[in-house]
């Protein structure tokens, strides 16, 4: 048989025709040359259209940079082909994704470029299934990644073949220690041996513990479903969320109900059927019934006549209304309780009641609580009708809302037109504004009268009480005491107090003048008996003269010693300290009042003060108490700025300013010239009761003079007062500054803080001298009350405490100071008492008191408890 010749060109061009596949050949600068019909029809230009362009014209701008790098390196010869995807634009403008394999094709002789042949598959197609395939992938990593929940996948064995990455942050652990492993070993026992039993095919809802990496257990609530063909390869599907704090919550509910006494329920009233939470059951005492409740068997634990009440309830309920019902239970021992049903009614689209859901609580406690407030109010309105002086109530707005007897008979106004009318028509606009604006100290003080309707007054003492309803201020009680004929006595009492004030003045000057001639006396007979001749009558006589002026002398010197602040007359003791040191103990000393009013306290100290200072520390530590205190007392609210500045800096000495700023009332310019006179009080023109002696600022001005300063108030335009004092104190040279910072460290270490309670100023007196020998810091009060809030201010470390005194006697103010201070604040509180029988002793230290000496005072009963409580302090110190 004769074999046919095949003509190939022709059969490439059948080939190159009808190829499903785009061919196409350009040249090596990218111009087409030859391009088959499915390529052009790929691309929707036609043969001739596509031969005026370049590979460049059709091919996707991103993709430019690619194709670039791919013809250099067909061109150098790297490589004789390439095959990659890219993307062409065809015509209409529609992205093309294509695979091109691209070889060039070289002259045989001379090895240069002729044209490159170009093979081109569409692939869009298969690009978009991989694109939505990658957003798929994409949206479920998001999911998976951010969802809080635990996505789980397991095979049907419990072999975990997915976990999201929230399993770190819920159990501590990442995916990777959970991956390939069947992880049983994460469930609460109890829970594991529960789940081998459940069947996942239509899904469950589980609630579990799972175990944390760090050993504690969360419960999670979990979805659980099979997924995939059966018989195929099923996995088990499992979500789950942490509700650890939803159980907490709900074991706190359970709790509450029990504690609050209040149960739940729920009656189907279609079905008659009554379901009701174990409080329930609890609140009558009984076991839980197995069988189901019917409405029947709730009347069976109320009273007929209560019950005949509930059904009229229920009745209500039925139309509408909320089912709101107080009854009494007794129960079978006979005890009686209060109980309180709520309930609300839920109909169906035909408005039909088909059930209520509600509660019921055990009231018995707040019941007693009403019953015994009932009671209180019942004495109350007693108390009001019988009380002697006036009472008005009124509300916030300055309304009145009722009055008592007295206060009908001093308005001449009786209750009924009083009643809603302004309690201003009765002390004045002025004086309500002041409660109004809060300052209800100062309309206390300022409310002198209540006015009658016919015209005349009655002086009055007046009292403001606020009215306080659930925790809120909701009015006031004015208490007004008619002191008419009581002013008389109250005149001539401060007329008293005057002539008391000015006889220790003359008191304090008679004594320094009397003093000086009787040292002159003993002087002289000092001299008279160092004289030649005398006889021993003579001298007898003398003798007899000169123990009789120094006994006057002692008691002068004592009547001196007595009215020295009061006449302002002091000698300073020049010693180290450290004035931060002071100023802090100060602020400290009034830090009650600070509190009390809420007030703000800014402090500033020059970093160049120097330490240690020498001069009076107790002084300058008196005149700043002074100056702060009547800061922290006229500022209501607001806060005290206090400045400390080294201002001059000598060779042996330096002047310090000390500058106390308030936002308080403030004092008028005409009342400044007299602040810091003898006698006067600040506060006289703030209040109608004196406060004080009024020396305070007058003894600061002397003490300040003696340290070589001065003390004045501020010109300000700002609110309130602002003090300034300066004083001189020595710094000595640096080699003393050495050896006094020694002797300092070492008083301070040495030095105990002693408080003496006692009402007699001649046994305080010398109880504070003995002390004050032996370098010790000592403060006094002349009460067992005022013991205990100097205690509660500062620490100290030994407390005698006189067992008889006003107020408050030793053994109540020792019990009260143990009670209030922890046991390693305590001081240690020696009794002093008169009485020396046998058992004294074994009382005092019953009644808490750490040690006991007995009047007489003599040191050397007091000065060994003193030395040995320091030595013990000291030895604790160094353990």
């Amino acid at each position: 048989m004769q074999v046919q010749r095949v003509d190939h060109h022709e059969l490439f061009e059948q080939i190159y025709t009808q190829a499903p596949i785009g061919i196409a050949l350009a040249s090596p600068e990218g111009q087409w040359t030859k391009a088959n019909p499915a390529f052009c029809q790929m691309l929707g230009y036609t043969s001739e259209e596509l031969l005026t362009r370049t590979y460049q014209d059709i091919t996707h701008p991103d993709d430019l940079a690619g194709d670039f790098d791919y013809v250099c390196g067909l061109l150098e010869g790297k490589s004789k082909g390439y095959q990659y995807e890219k993307r062409y634009v065809r015509k209409d403008g529609q992205t093309l994704w294509i695979s091109l394999h691209v070889a060039l094709v070289r002259d045989e002789p001379t090895n240069e470029p002729l044209y490159f042949i170009c093979h081109v598959v569409n692939i869009s197609d298969r690009k978009a299934i991989e694109q939505k395939m990658a957003h798929k992938e994409e949206i479920f990593n998001l999911i998976s990644t951010h969802a809080q929940e635990i996505i789980y996948i397991a095979s049907t064995d419990g072999k975990c073949q997915f976990c999201s990455p929230s399993v770190q942050q819920l159990l501590g652990i990442s995916p990777d220690d959970v991956i390939g492993k069947t992880n049983f070993e994460f469930f609460h026992p109890q829970d594991l041996e529960r789940i081998k039993h459940i069947n996942f095919t239509n899904g469950s809802l589980l609630r579990l513990r799972l175990r944390h990496k760090d050993g504690h257990y969360l419960w999670i609530e979990t979805t659980c479903k099979m997924i995939g063909e059966a018989g195929q390869d099923q996995k088990i599907l499992a979500i789950g969320r942490d509700i650890s704090e939803r159980k907490k919550h709900e074991e706190i509910s359970a709790e509450a109900e029990r504690i609050a006494s209040i149960g739940s329920w729920e009656w189907d009233i279609l079905n008659d059927y009554i379901s009701c939470s174990d409080q329930i059951f609890e609140i009558f005492e009984l076991e839980r019934s197995r069988g189901p409740l019917r409405s029947g068997d709730i009347f069976k634990f109320i009273d007929p006549a209560d019950g005949k009440r509930l059904r009229e309830h229920i009745e209500w309920a039925i139309k509408g209304e909320p089912l709101d019902f107080e009854y009494r239970y007794v129960n079978a021992d006979g005890n009686e309780k209060h109980l309180h049903l709520r309930g609300i009614m839920s109909f169906d689209e035909d408005d039909r009641p088909i059930r209520i859901n509600g509660t019921l609580q055990d009231i018995t406690e707040r019941k007693l609580v009403e019953f015994k407030l009932q009671e209180s109010v019942e004495r109350y309105t007693s108390l009001k009708k019988y009380n002697h002086d006036a009472i008005i109530s009124f509300n916030m707005k300055g309304n009145i809302m009722n009055a008592n007897p007295v206060a009908i008979e001093m308005t001449g106004c009786p209750v009924s037109e009083m009643a809603g009318t302004p309690i201003a028509r009765f002390i004045g606009e002025d004086n309500y504004r002041h409660i109004e604006q809060g300052q209800y100290e100062l309309a206390e003080k300022e409310i002198d009268k209540i006015l009658h309707v016919g015209g005349h007054e009655t002086e009055v003492l007046a009292t403001l009480a606020p009215i306080i309803i659930n925790n809120k201020n909701v009015g006031f009680y004015l208490i007004a005491k008619d002191i008419t004929e009581q002013k008389k006595l109250l005149i001539a009492k401060e007329t008293a107090e005057r002539m008391s004030q000015a006889k220790s003045e003359f008191l304090a000057m008679m004594s320094h003048e009397i003093r000086t001639p009787m040292n002159g006396v003993i002087g002289m007979t000092d001299l008279l008996l160092e004289t030649e001749g005398l006889s021993g009558e003579q001298k007898e006589y003398i003798e007899i003269i000169k123990k009789s002026g120094e006994s006057l002398l002692a008691i002068i010197n004592d009547i001196l010693d007595f009215s020295k602040i009061e006449s302002g007359k002091t000698d300073l003791i020049d010693g180290p300290f450290d004035l931060k040191s002071v100023v802090h103990e100060t602020i400290d000393m009034v830090k009650p009042g600070i509190r009390e009013k809420k007030l703000k306290v800014g402090l500033t100290l020059d970093d160049k003060i120097p330490t240690p200072l020498f001069g009076d520390a107790y002084r300058l530590k008196q005149v700043l108490t002074n100056v702060i205190g009547n800061a922290v007392k006229f500022t209501s609210e607001g806060r005290i700025d206090i400045d400390v500045r080294l201002e001059e800096v000598r060779e042996f000495d330096a002047s310090f300013r000390f500058r106390v700023k308030d936002t308080g009332i403030g004092i008028p310019v005409e009342k400044r010239e007299h602040l810091f006179q003898p006698f006067y009080q600040l506060d006289n023109f703030m209040t109608r009761k004196p406060q004080g002696t009024g020396l305070g600022l007058a003894i600061s001005k002397k003490l300040v003079q003696l340290m070589h300063g001065d003390i004045w108030i501020e010109e300000n335009k700002e609110p309130g007062t602002t003090f300034v004092f300066t004083v001189w104190l020595k710094t000595k040279t640096s080699e003393e500054i050495s050896i006094y910072q020694h002797e300092y460290e070492r008083a301070r270490t040495d030095s105990l803080r002693i408080l003496i309670a006692e009402d007699n100023e001649v046994n305080q007196l010398v109880l504070r001298k003995m002390i004050e020998k032996k370098g010790h810091h000592v403060d006094n009060v002349v009460n067992g009350k005022d013991a205990v809030e100097a205690v509660k201010r500062a620490h100290y470390d030994i407390v005698f405490m006189d067992v008889h005194m006003p107020k408050l006697n030793g053994f109540e103010a020792t019990r009260q100071i143990k009670e209030t201070l922890p046991e390693n604040e305590c001081p240690f509180i020696v009794a002093v008492t008169a009485n020396a029988l046998r058992g004294d002793k074994e009382r005092c230290l019953e009644a808490g008191m750490d040690a006991y000496v007995s009047k007489p005072i003599r040191s050397e009963s007091v000065l060994p408890l003193i030395e040995d409580f320091n030595n013990r302090k000291k030895a604790s110190s160094w353990r």
